[in-house]
Order: structure tokens, then sequence, then C-alpha cells
């Protein structure tokens, strides 16, 4: 079940991809809905788009890099 305030959706992925994504998950102990999410917000932060605050792990892991 998603955690209060997140939203949830199906989504259809590349089975080769969602492999990658798990054991990047797995490296970085995080579960893979939360590599998912964190990929998106670097994703959007590379970008320069402003983000909505982040699990403080996430958010020091970004400014990290």
């Amino acid at each position: 079940m998603a955690s209060p305030g997140k939203k949830s959706f199906p989504l259809r992925i590349d089975p080769v991809l969602w492999v990658e994504i798990e054991r990047m998950a797995a490296q970085e102990l995080r579960s893979a809905n939360a590599q998912v999410e964190y990929l998106l917000r670097q994703a959007l932060q590379q970008r320069g788009r402003k983000l909505p605050d982040a699990d403080a792990d996430d958010q020091a892991s970004l400014n990290k890099k």
C-alpha cells in the first residue's frame, strides 16, 4: 500500500530495466520503489526543475552529486 501523501499508479517497464533498478536499489539500500523515485528526482534536478521536499536521505544524496 502507498505511503500517506504518495501517488500510487501502475507502471509498465521493460523487465531488463527493472532488474537494473532492483540491483541499484539493493546496492544503495533502498526499495525498488524508492530507487525509482530517487532517479526521477535526480533527473528533474539535472534539468533544473524545482523539487518538493525530498526525504532527508534522498536530498543529502542528491546534494553530493
